[in-house]
Protein backbone atom coordinates (compact mmCIF):
# COMPACT_ATOMS: atom_id res chain seq x y z
CA UNK A 1 0.00 0.00 0.00
CA UNK A 2 1.05 3.63 -0.82
CA UNK A 3 -0.07 7.06 0.06
CA UNK A 4 -0.90 9.96 -1.61
CA UNK A 5 -2.27 13.55 -0.77
CA UNK A 6 -5.22 14.98 -3.53
CA UNK A 7 -5.97 18.98 -2.97
CA UNK A 8 -9.33 19.82 -3.03
CA UNK A 9 -9.12 23.73 -3.20
CA UNK A 10 -7.19 24.50 0.24
CA UNK A 11 -8.57 21.27 1.63
CA UNK A 12 -5.46 18.42 1.38
CA UNK A 13 -6.56 14.91 1.69
CA UNK A 14 -4.64 11.73 2.14
CA UNK A 15 -5.37 8.83 0.21
CA UNK A 16 -3.89 4.98 0.55
CA UNK A 17 -3.88 3.16 -2.52
CA UNK A 18 -3.21 -0.84 -2.94
CA UNK A 19 -3.19 -2.64 -5.98
CA UNK A 20 -1.31 -2.00 -9.58
CA UNK A 21 -1.84 1.32 -10.57
CA UNK A 22 -3.40 0.69 -13.58
CA UNK A 23 -5.44 -2.47 -13.97
CA UNK A 24 -7.80 -1.67 -16.72
CA UNK A 25 -10.28 -1.55 -14.68
CA UNK A 26 -12.52 1.19 -12.75
CA UNK A 27 -10.92 1.72 -9.86
CA UNK A 28 -12.73 1.68 -6.10
CA UNK A 29 -12.92 3.98 -3.82
CA UNK A 30 -13.87 3.69 0.50
CA UNK A 31 -15.03 6.64 2.55
CA UNK A 32 -14.85 5.91 6.51
CA UNK A 33 -17.58 7.18 8.79
CA UNK A 34 -17.34 8.39 12.41
CA UNK A 35 -14.80 7.73 14.15
CA UNK A 36 -12.76 5.67 11.98
CA UNK A 37 -9.98 6.29 9.56
CA UNK A 38 -8.76 5.17 5.98
CA UNK A 39 -7.59 2.05 8.16
CA UNK A 40 -10.90 1.33 8.73
CA UNK A 41 -10.93 -0.76 5.06
CA UNK A 42 -7.78 -2.50 5.43
CA UNK A 43 -9.16 -5.81 4.97
CA UNK A 44 -11.25 -4.33 1.84
CA UNK A 45 -8.07 -3.05 0.43
CA UNK A 46 -5.89 -6.41 0.99
CA UNK A 47 -9.08 -8.45 -0.76
CA UNK A 48 -9.15 -6.41 -3.60
CA UNK A 49 -5.40 -5.50 -4.07
CA UNK A 50 -4.85 -9.43 -3.95
CA UNK A 51 -7.62 -10.48 -6.49
CA UNK A 52 -5.86 -7.27 -9.18
CA UNK A 53 -7.99 -4.62 -8.04
CA UNK A 54 -6.60 -1.01 -7.78
CA UNK A 55 -8.72 0.10 -4.31
CA UNK A 56 -7.95 3.67 -2.46
CA UNK A 57 -9.25 4.50 0.96
CA UNK A 58 -9.17 8.19 1.81
CA UNK A 59 -9.07 9.87 5.37
CA UNK A 60 -12.44 12.28 5.36
CA UNK A 61 -11.42 15.86 6.42
CA UNK A 62 -11.25 16.40 10.08
CA UNK A 63 -9.83 12.54 10.39
CA UNK A 64 -6.01 11.20 10.43
CA UNK A 65 -3.25 12.68 7.71
CA UNK A 66 -6.00 14.70 6.11
CA UNK A 67 -7.14 18.59 6.55
CA UNK A 68 -9.42 19.70 10.14
CA UNK A 69 -10.60 23.00 8.88
CA UNK A 70 -12.15 24.41 12.25
CA UNK A 71 -15.95 26.02 10.60
CA UNK A 72 -18.88 23.59 11.04
CA UNK A 73 -19.97 24.92 7.49
CA UNK A 74 -16.52 23.09 6.38
CA UNK A 75 -18.03 19.89 6.94
CA UNK A 76 -21.36 19.63 5.11
CA UNK A 77 -22.15 16.90 3.16
CA UNK A 78 -21.42 18.61 -0.23
CA UNK A 79 -18.17 19.91 1.27
CA UNK A 80 -17.35 16.22 1.74
CA UNK A 81 -18.74 14.97 -1.45
CA UNK A 82 -16.41 17.44 -3.32
CA UNK A 83 -13.79 16.00 -1.56
CA UNK A 84 -14.61 12.64 -2.89
CA UNK A 85 -15.20 13.84 -6.30
CA UNK A 86 -11.66 15.66 -5.86
CA UNK A 87 -9.90 12.25 -5.17
CA UNK A 88 -12.26 10.43 -7.83
CA UNK A 89 -10.52 13.02 -10.41
CA UNK A 90 -7.02 11.85 -9.09
CA UNK A 91 -7.64 8.21 -9.50
CA UNK A 92 -8.58 9.00 -13.26
CA UNK A 93 -11.85 10.69 -12.88
CA UNK A 94 -14.33 7.70 -12.04
CA UNK A 95 -15.01 5.30 -9.54
CA UNK A 96 -16.72 3.01 -7.87
CA UNK A 97 -17.62 4.10 -4.35
CA UNK A 98 -17.67 2.27 -0.80
CA UNK A 99 -19.06 3.99 2.38
CA UNK A 100 -19.30 3.60 5.58
CA UNK A 101 -21.49 5.28 8.18
CA UNK A 102 -21.08 8.69 7.46
CA UNK A 103 -18.95 7.42 4.87
CA UNK A 104 -22.39 5.76 3.18
CA UNK A 105 -24.57 9.49 3.15
CA UNK A 106 -21.41 11.17 2.12
CA UNK A 107 -20.66 8.64 -0.95
CA UNK A 108 -24.52 8.53 -1.43
CA UNK A 109 -24.90 12.08 -1.85
CA UNK A 110 -21.61 12.38 -4.10
CA UNK A 111 -23.62 10.02 -6.48
CA UNK A 112 -26.11 12.42 -6.86
CA UNK A 113 -23.86 15.78 -6.72
CA UNK A 114 -21.14 14.53 -8.90
CA UNK A 115 -23.05 11.96 -11.19
CA UNK A 116 -20.88 11.36 -13.98
CA UNK A 117 -17.74 10.68 -11.54
CA UNK A 118 -19.79 8.22 -9.96
CA UNK A 119 -20.22 4.52 -11.48
CA UNK A 120 -21.54 2.40 -8.70
CA UNK A 121 -21.85 2.98 -4.80
CA UNK A 122 -22.18 0.22 -2.09
CA UNK A 123 -23.25 2.11 1.34
CA UNK A 124 -22.88 0.07 4.63
CA UNK A 125 -24.86 0.46 7.45
CA UNK A 126 -26.13 3.18 6.64
CA UNK A 127 -29.17 3.12 3.75
CA UNK A 128 -29.94 5.62 1.21
CA UNK A 129 -33.31 7.96 2.22
CA UNK A 130 -34.16 10.40 -0.81
CA UNK A 131 -33.71 14.06 1.01
CA UNK A 132 -37.64 15.12 1.99
CA UNK A 133 -39.30 17.96 3.79
CA UNK A 134 -38.53 17.28 7.13
CA UNK A 135 -34.96 17.90 8.88
CA UNK A 136 -33.70 14.32 10.48
CA UNK A 137 -32.55 16.02 14.06
CA UNK A 138 -36.78 17.27 14.36
CA UNK A 139 -37.49 13.28 13.66
CA UNK A 140 -35.19 11.97 16.11
CA UNK A 141 -36.02 14.33 18.74
CA UNK A 142 -39.61 13.66 18.51
CA UNK A 143 -38.63 9.70 18.49
CA UNK A 144 -36.27 10.43 21.01
CA UNK A 145 -38.29 12.15 23.27
CA UNK A 146 -37.07 12.50 27.20
CA UNK A 147 -34.50 9.62 26.05
CA UNK A 148 -30.53 10.08 25.48
CA UNK A 149 -29.71 10.45 21.74
CA UNK A 150 -25.76 10.58 20.81
CA UNK A 151 -26.47 13.17 18.05
CA UNK A 152 -28.33 15.16 20.48
CA UNK A 153 -25.27 15.47 22.65
CA UNK A 154 -22.90 16.28 19.98
CA UNK A 155 -24.61 19.52 19.03
CA UNK A 156 -22.73 21.51 21.63
CA UNK A 157 -19.55 22.82 20.54
CA UNK A 158 -16.75 21.48 22.93
CA UNK A 159 -18.70 19.38 25.41
CA UNK A 160 -18.55 16.30 23.41
CA UNK A 161 -14.59 17.20 22.48
CA UNK A 162 -13.59 17.55 26.36
CA UNK A 163 -15.26 13.83 27.10
CA UNK A 164 -13.97 12.25 24.35
CA UNK A 165 -10.50 13.94 24.98
CA UNK A 166 -10.36 13.12 28.55
CA UNK A 167 -10.98 9.33 28.13
CA UNK A 168 -8.20 7.27 27.03
CA UNK A 169 -10.84 4.54 26.73
CA UNK A 170 -13.09 6.43 24.66
CA UNK A 171 -12.18 4.26 21.17
CA UNK A 172 -12.50 1.20 22.66
CA UNK A 173 -15.70 2.33 24.45
CA UNK A 174 -17.19 2.98 21.15
CA UNK A 175 -16.36 0.52 19.24
CA UNK A 176 -17.20 -2.34 21.77
CA UNK A 177 -20.15 -0.26 22.32
CA UNK A 178 -21.45 -0.76 18.97
CA UNK A 179 -20.16 -3.91 18.21
CA UNK A 180 -21.95 -7.32 17.76
CA UNK A 181 -20.40 -8.18 20.74
CA UNK A 182 -22.27 -5.75 23.20
CA UNK A 183 -25.20 -7.23 24.64
CA UNK A 184 -27.61 -4.69 23.40
CA UNK A 185 -25.65 -2.82 20.92
CA UNK A 186 -25.65 1.24 21.29
CA UNK A 187 -24.84 3.58 24.45
CA UNK A 188 -27.60 2.52 26.04
CA UNK A 189 -30.80 3.40 27.69
CA UNK A 190 -30.49 6.49 29.73
CA UNK A 191 -31.95 10.26 30.32
CA UNK A 192 -30.75 12.95 27.96
CA UNK A 193 -29.02 14.53 30.96
CA UNK A 194 -26.08 11.82 30.08
CA UNK A 195 -23.24 11.62 28.63
CA UNK A 196 -21.87 9.78 25.28
CA UNK A 197 -19.78 7.26 27.52
CA UNK A 198 -21.67 7.00 31.13
CA UNK A 199 -22.79 3.55 31.93
CA UNK A 200 -20.75 2.19 28.49
CA UNK A 201 -18.41 -0.79 29.31
CA UNK A 202 -14.62 -0.90 28.76
CA UNK A 203 -14.48 -4.51 27.21
CA UNK A 204 -12.13 -7.17 28.88
CA UNK A 205 -10.23 -8.77 26.66
CA UNK A 206 -10.17 -6.10 23.48
CA UNK A 207 -12.53 -7.67 20.77
CA UNK A 208 -10.88 -9.99 18.49
CA UNK A 209 -11.82 -8.19 15.13
CA UNK A 210 -10.07 -4.88 16.87
CA UNK A 211 -6.27 -6.14 17.81
CA UNK A 212 -4.40 -3.79 19.80
CA UNK A 213 -1.90 -3.01 16.93
CA UNK A 214 -5.11 -1.81 15.18
CA UNK A 215 -6.53 0.09 17.68
CA UNK A 216 -3.08 1.95 18.54
CA UNK A 217 -3.61 3.97 15.34
CA UNK A 218 -7.05 5.16 15.94
CA UNK A 219 -5.98 6.08 19.33
CA UNK A 220 -2.61 7.74 17.69
CA UNK A 221 -4.48 9.70 15.04
CA UNK A 222 -7.61 10.84 17.61
CA UNK A 223 -4.66 11.97 19.71
CA UNK A 224 -3.22 13.75 17.37
CA UNK A 225 -6.00 15.15 15.60
CA UNK A 226 -8.94 15.66 18.42
CA UNK A 227 -12.22 15.53 17.93
CA UNK A 228 -13.60 18.69 16.51
CA UNK A 229 -13.68 17.92 13.11
CA UNK A 230 -15.07 14.83 13.08
CA UNK A 231 -17.75 15.98 15.41
CA UNK A 232 -19.08 18.85 13.35
CA UNK A 233 -20.13 16.46 10.48
CA UNK A 234 -22.91 15.86 13.43
CA UNK A 235 -23.36 19.89 13.35
CA UNK A 236 -23.41 20.36 9.93
CA UNK A 237 -26.81 18.59 9.24
CA UNK A 238 -29.15 21.32 8.95
CA UNK A 239 -26.75 23.22 6.60
CA UNK A 240 -27.13 19.87 5.07
CA UNK A 241 -30.93 20.24 4.87
CA UNK A 242 -31.05 23.88 3.61
CA UNK A 243 -28.43 22.89 0.92
CA UNK A 244 -30.15 19.89 -0.38
CA UNK A 245 -33.35 21.32 -1.54
CA UNK A 246 -32.49 21.04 -5.25
CA UNK A 247 -32.20 17.06 -4.54
CA UNK A 248 -35.32 16.41 -3.10
CA UNK A 249 -36.71 13.55 -3.71
CA UNK A 250 -33.94 12.35 -6.36
CA UNK A 251 -33.11 8.55 -6.43
CA UNK A 252 -29.72 7.35 -6.46
CA UNK A 253 -29.28 6.02 -10.44
CA UNK A 254 -26.44 4.45 -10.19
CA UNK A 255 -26.06 0.40 -9.80
CA UNK A 256 -26.12 -0.20 -6.14
CA UNK A 257 -26.02 -2.34 -2.92
CA UNK A 258 -26.90 -1.88 0.71
CA UNK A 259 -24.57 -4.34 3.40
CA UNK A 260 -24.94 -4.07 7.60
CA UNK A 261 -24.73 -6.27 10.66
CA UNK A 262 -27.58 -7.66 11.93
CA UNK A 263 -26.98 -6.14 15.23
CA UNK A 264 -25.97 -2.84 13.92
CA UNK A 265 -28.24 -0.20 16.29
CA UNK A 266 -28.30 2.01 13.34
CA UNK A 267 -30.91 0.00 12.00
CA UNK A 268 -33.04 0.67 15.38
CA UNK A 269 -32.56 4.23 15.45
CA UNK A 270 -36.61 4.66 14.51
CA UNK A 271 -38.11 2.77 17.57
CA UNK A 272 -40.23 -0.20 16.53
CA UNK A 273 -39.12 0.10 13.11
CA UNK A 274 -36.48 -1.66 10.85
CA UNK A 275 -34.43 0.57 8.98
CA UNK A 276 -32.71 -2.00 6.98
CA UNK A 277 -36.18 -3.47 5.43
CA UNK A 278 -36.45 -1.44 2.58
CA UNK A 279 -32.98 -0.27 2.15
CA UNK A 280 -33.34 -0.21 -1.85
CA UNK A 281 -36.53 1.88 -2.03
CA UNK A 282 -34.32 5.03 -2.81
CA UNK A 283 -32.26 3.43 -5.67
CA UNK A 284 -33.34 2.36 -9.19
CA UNK A 285 -30.66 0.20 -10.07
CA UNK A 286 -30.69 -1.70 -6.62
CA UNK A 287 -28.58 -4.32 -6.23
CA UNK A 288 -29.95 -5.86 -3.04
CA UNK A 289 -29.36 -5.95 0.65
CA UNK A 290 -26.67 -8.33 2.27
CA UNK A 291 -27.61 -8.64 6.27
CA UNK A 292 -24.39 -10.67 8.00
CA UNK A 293 -25.52 -11.75 11.39
CA UNK A 294 -24.08 -10.99 14.28
CA UNK A 295 -22.03 -8.30 12.86
CA UNK A 296 -22.63 -4.98 14.74
CA UNK A 297 -21.87 -1.68 13.12
CA UNK A 298 -18.60 -1.86 12.22
CA UNK A 299 -19.35 -5.02 9.83
CA UNK A 300 -16.42 -4.87 7.36
CA UNK A 301 -14.04 -5.18 10.56
CA UNK A 302 -16.17 -7.73 12.45
CA UNK A 303 -16.82 -9.69 9.61
CA UNK A 304 -14.33 -8.81 6.54
CA UNK A 305 -14.72 -12.22 4.93
CA UNK A 306 -18.51 -11.89 4.85
CA UNK A 307 -18.56 -8.30 3.91
CA UNK A 308 -15.74 -8.81 1.11
CA UNK A 309 -18.11 -11.21 0.09
CA UNK A 310 -20.82 -9.64 -0.65
CA UNK A 311 -19.01 -6.37 -2.46
CA UNK A 312 -17.13 -8.83 -4.53
CA UNK A 313 -20.26 -9.80 -5.54
CA UNK A 314 -21.83 -6.30 -6.54
CA UNK A 315 -18.48 -5.29 -8.18
CA UNK A 316 -18.18 -8.40 -10.56
CA UNK A 317 -21.52 -7.87 -11.29
CA UNK A 318 -21.16 -4.38 -12.78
Amino acid sequence: MRSMMVNNGEINLRVVVAGPDDDGQMPILCVHGWPELSHSWRHQLAHFAARGRRIAAMDVRGYGGSAKPHAISDYTLSALASDVAAVIEALGGRAILFGHDWGAPIVWNTALRHPDRVAAVAGLSVPFTPWGETRFLDVMRVMHAGKFFYQFYFQAEGVAEAELAADPDALLKIYHALSGDAPYPGFGRKGPEATLLEGVALPDPTPAWLPEADLAIYRAAFAAGGWRGPLNRYRAQDLDFEEAVPLRGQHITQPAAFIAGSRDPVRFFAPGMDLYAMAGAGCDDFHGTTLIEGAGHWVQQEAPAATNAALSAFVEAL
